[in-house]
């Protein structure tokens, strides 16, 4: 021993019989010893010499005893026990492997028990506990940072006490006899230490020892069972008793088994004797047969392996270790400790479980201690389930939570375990501790499932609903059975699984039979190539290429007229300002990126990494000067292109920026997309998740074990086996050799009379082979091989017949004929030079893949990849300025159509697929959802209004061939359609849409005659009078809050749109309970749907929406049309109108001068419709009159008649105004005016044609 700590120790004081006498210096020398130990070396020297000197034994444990009124010592001393009952482990980091270090691991190891055995003591227990009560008296505001520092110490103290192991070669104790460590619980219990640890676990201002109590806890019980705890004190159950009576009994039936084989291997002459014998049929090393020297009776034990050297097992290939096993505790002992567990469960298990999981949720604890709260997890409230279960006891863990948590723990550490293979079976314990606690999470449901009170009942299949639906809690076992591995779990992993899958299997089982659908969660990883991975790796740049692909970078670029879009300018980054290379090279870097993205034929892209390399680099004029021309931009790009640039690797795969490739790796994450949706879950199609080797072979290897097996584990091999060779009939998967051998030593076994189960199931899988036989004679050979669910059909139901799918032959002849064809049309222009083969071929039998294959064989190509099949498709991608302007005029013309995709497929100039087209109309914004582009359904001319009137009023529309009679008849009777349309839409609810439809139809011109139906969303002025009639009844109804919210909900939408430049459908979202109510009345719904408002498209959406095709002054002329002032007016306007149609015939009497002046409107618009048939290709003047204007219009694309139709919205909207500003100016008509606006709209009412009148009347 060092001769300082030798002298320090001294100086410390001496024990003379059972009184201590300190030194005068013993503070100073503690401290001393704690600098000692602070300062050791690799090998713990100090901590050695100490534990050799029985310093704890000797000096430090009587000074706390009897000097613990000296405050500063007592903490000193507590300070260096704490120091020296640390952990071995701790101190040197893992179990060393080195010979040397381990012999110090072992000293350090055995210093620590001699510790633990002189700690049980109720007299030290006593001292720490009386301390640490009066430290706890202590109020918050009366304790110092040293009182917390010495409780925590003390706390600390106890823990490393408990953690000590123990050495069961030097303790040889038997169950019921107590150990040191209940020597220690007992002088804890007997001390009142329990209760301060039950006080601290409760108490709501204790909260920050919650960790050091769990500890402390999960040490006390480390050697405990809940089922131990829980029968301590009772009587043996029956199926105790019952369970013991079968061990014995078959430990019987073995000893008479035994017995009576050796009787028989007793022969009848006696040992003096021997024997030469050959053993025929079975080889010996050479080609003779075997010479048998040894007695007879011992013949059956005969092996070839008799007398070899048992080969070493290599350590990587090692079965995992078990670790210890559980003892029983002294009774006494067994006592307490269940009287502790049911005070912990009443008043600290869900208070402290809270906060454990809080701690560690927030990370404020150290590594590794969620193990602690597994373990409390598993431990109590399996002793809450067999001590009269109470399910709000455990409330705290049982959530779903709880199964989350424990879930993503035993992901994590499976992950570990793979990774961290020097620790392997540290994460292998874990692992092992994540599942008994969800082990114990699924049998407190199941106990839940079984209780009497209905309200638990509910929460159990509430919980079990969740566990059922999630796909990652149902697929968890499949996936640790499949990656189970025998040298990093051990056994006792394996049995806990297996139980854990058999219970989770038949709760799942009971849960399916009581529900008919039952909807589960699917997760399908949907995995996608980057775009990098697509391209060539190495392309080809030789000349006669690189002049190609200038040849179609070049007409890309003039194309597009050197203009970039904006994702092009703002994305490209060619610097890089927190990269280490130098700029020069970054410069270079940037060429060298413009060249390939040249070399992928990418124009556009290569251009704007130039000009963004430019405005980086503007000195010397390398990328071009800043006022460069785009001729001079297209030589230089050129000269880039053929350019030798000097490379640091091979051409990049991908065009991207270097910050892209940086983030390829995370392109690839995205790219692998996880598509969650629901289905039906079926239970058997889960159940062939574990008809596969990988699963079924654990399952056999925990049978080879069957004798030590508890009866319970193996009724869950039993009855998975079952499932698989039964269930869905796939016995054949068990044909195997080693299970055969597993099967033939439970057959053998004179204890089989205990393992019925697995006899009877062992007898029907020989009987189903034995029959298998007498139908495939290749059985046998199958029986060496794990077989999967395609060789087990085909072993089961027959082979492969020769012959049946292999590829035909080709005789010489079709081989020659194949040969001349080839060379006969491989110069020729045909795009597919096999498709044109085909049919010349003579043996019509053949198909694409055949022919390609043979022309790889007889050598006439390379490889297959020549003859790859041309993909559909026009392989256009990129549009131009004058297509895109192309098919918004197209969409403008047949917008209204019923086919609206067909007509512009049909009209295109460059033809291009559905998809791209759909997606150009998305991009450009001229429709939001592809819904609007689907083909509508036309009715018939006659019946498209459900009545003939209306159909025969709208296929006249056109004005030809109509008398003058013929026209006014038919205007009088749009309005009394329209008139008769309102009224139904208010009696029945079910026609109320076509109605509006049928509405807007009569406001519409239809210059084709055809009578279809055509819909228009949008708000125009000729509907404006109809909106004011709704919104003056509503607000009758009291709805006048609504219908003022819904004119600001338009006015907002209008301004944003116009200052942001883009339409997007704006939802109307109420937020007040009138604006709700208001939204469900229908006829505030009919309000809406006048306006161009679109309903709730499917279940998906909730609300209202605004279109994205409405344009502001639309919006602004619809929330216009709702004012009060113009409802009213307008309500007067439709009054004195509407009774001309349908009123009496008195007030037609009265409006006879109204009458006069619209016959003579009509006269001009029938003469305005005859001219435009010979003025179809007539230019407008340029200023023409109105009357002309309308004659140009009506031949115009649609284009120009919507942005004709919005200056009418606006003028009407400013027309509005003048009449609020002037109510009593008497309405003057223009006739010129009103062949103007009424060209487009001849089947519209007269009175709406009157509002469109005034407009352009202001215009002028």
């Amino acid at each position: 021993m060092n001769c300082e700590l030798l002298a320090t120790c001294s100086a410390l004081g001496y024990l003379e019989g059972d009184v201590y006498h300190k030194e005068s210096d013993c503070l100073e020398c503690v401290k001393d010893l704690i600098r000692y130990l602070r300062h050791e070396d690799d090998t713990r020297d100090v901590r050695q010499q100490l534990g050799s000197s029985q310093i704890v034994q000797n000096d430090l444990l009587p000074i706390i005893v009897q000097h613990r009124q000296d405050k500063a010592l007592f903490d000193a001393c507590i300070r260096l026990m704490v120091n020296l009952t640390q952990p071995a482990m701790l101190c040197f980091g893992k179990v060393p492997d080195d010979p040397v270090f381990r012999h110090h691991f072992l000293e350090v190891t055995s210093h620590l028990q001699a510790y633990k055995e002189a700690f049980a003591s109720e007299k030290v227990f006593g001292v720490l506990s009386e301390t640490l009560y009066n430290l706890l008296q202590l109020d918050w505001e009366q304790r110092e940072e040293e009182d917390n520092l010495l409780i925590e110490r003390i706390l600390m103290l106890v823990r490393n006490v408990l953690h000590v192991p123990a050495d069961p070669n030097e303790e040889k104790k038997v169950d019921d006899d107590a150990s040191v460590h209940d020597r220690v619980l007992w002088a804890l219990h007997m001390s009142g230490f329990d209760d301060l640890v039950k006080f601290l676990a409760s108490a709501q201002s204790e909260q920050q020892w919650s960790m050091h109590i769990l500890e402390v806890v999960s040490l006390m019980f480390r050697d405990q069972t809940p089922e131990a705890l829980v029968s301590a004190g009772q009587a043996r159950s029956a199926e105790e008793k019952q369970k013991d009576a079968q061990e014995l009994e078959a430990l019987r039936q073995r000893e008479q088994a035994a017995k009576k084989s050796r009787t028989f291997q007793r022969g009848n002459r006696h040992s003096r004797f021997g024997g030469s014998y050959v053993i025929e049929g079975l080889k010996s090393v050479g080609h003779n047969d075997v010479i048998y020297h040894q007695k007879i009776n011992n013949f059956k034990n005969y092996t070839h392996d008799s007398g070899k050297a048992v080969r070493r097992v290599p350590k990587r290939y090692r079965q995992a270790k078990e670790s210890h096993d559980k003892r029983r505790s002294a009774l006494n002992v067994r006592l307490f400790l269940r009287e502790f567990c049911v005070d912990f469960l009443e008043n600290c298990y869900n208070s402290l479980m809270y906060l454990v999981k809080e701690n560690l949720i927030r990370e404020q604890t150290q590594q590794h201690d969620e193990t602690y709260y597994l373990w409390a997890l598993s431990f109590f409230m399996g002793f809450n389930r067999g001590n009269d279960f109470r399910a709000d006891l455990v409330s705290e863990t049982m959530s779903i939570r709880a199964f989350h948590f424990i879930e993503r723990n035993v992901t994590n550490y499976y992950e570990m375990l793979l990774t961290d293979r020097k620790e392997a079976v540290s994460w292998s314990r874990r692992m092992h501790l994540a599942l008994k606690a969800y082990q114990e999470l699924l049998l407190t449901v199941n106990e839940m499932d079984q209780s009497r009170d209905e309200s638990i009942r509910q929460s159990a299949n509430v919980v079990k609903s969740n566990i059922f639906y999630m796909m990652e809690y149902r697929e968890i076992f499949v996936t640790l059975l499949r990656k189970f591995d025998e040298t990093k779990q051990p056994r006792s992993y394996l049995k806990d699984l297996v139980e854990t899958t058999h219970l989770f299997l038949r709760m799942l089982e009971r849960f399916c039979k009581g529900r008919r659908n039952l909807m589960v969660q699917k997760k399908r990883v949907k995995r996608k190539k980057s775009k990098g991975a697509k391209k060539p790796s190495a392309l080809e740049q030789s000349p006669e290429a690189l002049s190609e692909t200038w040849k179609i970078v070049e007409e890309e670029l003039r194309a597009t007229e050197f203009k970039l879009s904006s994702s092009l300018t703002e994305n490209v980054v060619p610097f890089d300002a927190t990269s280490e290379t130098p700029l020069e090279e970054q410069r270079t870097e940037a060429m060298v990126r413009v060249q390939d993205t040249l070399l992928h034929r990418l124009g556009p892209e290569a251009l704007g990494l130039l000009r963004a390399a430019r405005e980086v680099w503007p000195e010397g004029d390398v990328f071009g000067s800043p006022d460069v021309e785009p001729e001079e931009e297209l030589e230089l790009l050129k000269q880039i292109l053929h350019a030798n640039l000097p490379r640091s690797s091979p051409a990049e795969p991908a065009p991207e920026d270097d910050d892209d490739d940086d983030g390829a790796e995370f392109e690839e994450e995205e790219m692998e997309t996880i598509h969650v949706s629901e289905s039906e879950f079926n239970f058997l199609d889960f159940i062939k998740r574990f008809a596969q080797p990988t699963i079924v072979r654990p399952y056999l290897h925990l049978l080879k074990t069957y004798s030590k097996n508890t009866p319970h584990t193996n009724h869950c091999i039993a009855r998975m086996l079952h499932r698989v060779a039964v269930d869905l009939k796939m016995d054949a998967l068990l044909f195997q050799l080693s299970v055969f051998h597993i099967f033939n030593k439970l057959l053998s076994d004179p204890a089989a009379a205990a393992f019925k189960e697995l006899v009877t199931f062992a007898k029907f899988v020989l009987r189903g082979f034995f029959k298998l036989v007498t139908q495939n004679d290749k059985a046998y050979i199958e029986l060496l091989f794990w077989k999967n669910v395609g060789a087990v059909r085909e072993m089961t139901e027959g082979y492969t017949k020769d012959g049946v799918g292999k590829k035909p032959a080709w005789t010489e002849e079709e081989e020659e004929e194949l040969r001349k064809l080839y060379e006969e049309h491989r110069d020729s222009d045909v795009p597919d030079v096999v498709e044109h083969i085909l049919p010349l071929l003579s043996n019509s039998n053949r198909n694409r893949r055949h022919v390609v294959v043979q022309l790889v064989h007889m050598g006439l190509v390379g490889s297959t990849k020549e003859l790859k099949k041309p993909k559909k498709g026009t392989g256009i991608v990129l549009w131009t300025e004058e297509q895109e302007d192309e098919l918004q005029m197209l969409f403008e013309e047949f917008k209204d159509a019923d086919d609206v995709l067909g007509n512009i497929m049909a009209k295109i100039t460059v033809k291009r697929s559905r998809a791209r087209i759909v997606d150009k109309l998305l991009s450009l914004g001229l429709v939001s959802d592809r819904r609007e582009l689907r083909k509508k359904r036309s009715r018939p001319a006659g019946t498209s209004g459900g009545g003939g009137g209306k159909g025969k009023g709208r296929g006249k529309s056109s004005g030809r061939g109509m008398t003058e009679e013929e026209f006014l008849s038919q205007l009088a009777g749009g309005e009394e359609d329209d008139g008769e349309g309102s009224d139904r839409e208010e009696e029945d609810e079910s026609s109320e849409e076509s109605e509006e439809e049928e509405g807007e139809d009569q406001g519409r011109g239809q210059s084709n005659g055809s009578g279809l139906r055509n819909t228009v969303d949008i708000v125009t002025s000729a509907k404006r009078a109809d909106v004011s009639a709704v919104a003056r009844a509503l607000r009758q109804e009291g709805m006048s809050g609504p219908i003022l919210w819904l004119q600001n909900c338009l006015n907002k939408t209008a301004n944003y749109r116009e200052e942001d430049g883009m339409s997007q459908p704006v939802p109307l979202v109420p937020l007040t309970e009138e604006n709700e109510e208001a939204m469900e009345n229908r006829g505030f719904q009919k309000l809406l749907k006048k306006l161009g408002l679109r309903a709730p498209a499917d279940e998906q959406e909730s609300f209202w929406r605004i279109p994205a095709k409405i344009t502001p002054p639309q919006l602004r002329a619809a929330a216009a049309s709702l004012s009060p002032s113009e409802n009213h007016s307008g309500g007067a306007e439709e009054e004195e109108e509407g009774q001309g149609p349908s009123g009496s015939s008195e007030t037609r009497d009265q409006d006879q001068g109204k009458s006069s002046e619209q016959r003579s409107q009509a006269l001009r618009a029938l003469l305005l419709e005859r001219k435009s048939k010979h003025k179809v290709d007539a230019a407008p003047d340029s200023n023409p009159s109105p009357l002309e204007e309308q004659n140009s219009t009506s031949e115009r694309p649609q284009v120009k008649s919507s942005s004709k139709k919005r200056r009418v919205l606006d003028d009407d909207d400013d027309e509005d105004k003048e009449n609020e500003d002037d109510s009593s100016t008497p309405m003057t008509v223009d006739a010129g005016a009103e062949v103007d606006s009424d060209g487009g709209e001849l089947s519209a009412p007269l009175k709406r044609r009157r509002k469109m009148v005034i407009d352009d009347d202001d215009d002028e």
